[in-house]
């Protein structure tokens, strides 16, 4: 499978890896495999590796991408992103992803390598474990930039 994800729940991070090529018919299945994941929390924090990545997504493919995760927010709320591009092509177009996906996440930044997103990640994820029921942080609950 060319998109493989990891839960860690005590962080509330899912680490997503894109392998190979990847098409944006095997993203969508991603998402929609998500939806149906009962060990999915209500909230999450992101990591999305691409360094092994074998295709560039065009600008449809990214809105389409962007559209999907936005759907999501009706199971998962979702706090930091870290997306991990080496290439400059993809990392042009991770960028369009951090515009085209603004509103589903509450702040998203592109890195180079894996060290730099996991650096960045650990000073955006929360103060403390989430308290709500719903497993959303309280207002106030996670440290800023």
């Amino acid at each position: 499978m060319p998109v493989i994800y990891s839960i860690d729940v005590p962080l509330n991070l899912i680490r997503t890896r894109c392998v190979g090529s990847v098409k944006l018919q095997d993203v969508l299945h991603h998402f929609k495999a998500l939806e149906r994941d009962p060990k999915i929390p209500k909230y999450l924090d992101v990591l999305l590796d691409l360094t092994e990545n074998e295709t560039l997504p065009d600008a449809g493919q990214v809105a389409a991408v962007a559209d999907a995760v936005a759907a999501m927010r009706l199971r998962i709320q979702f706090g930091a992103c870290a997306v991990v591009a080496p290439t400059d092509a993809l990392f042009g177009m991770m960028r369009m992803f951090e515009a085209m996906a603004e509103g589903s996440f509450r702040i998203t930044r592109t890195f180079r390598s894996i060290a730099e997103a996991e650096t960045w990640l650990a000073t955006h994820q929360p103060v403390a474990k989430p308290a709500s029921p719903e497993g959303v942080p309280p207002e106030g609950g996670r440290r800023q930039a």
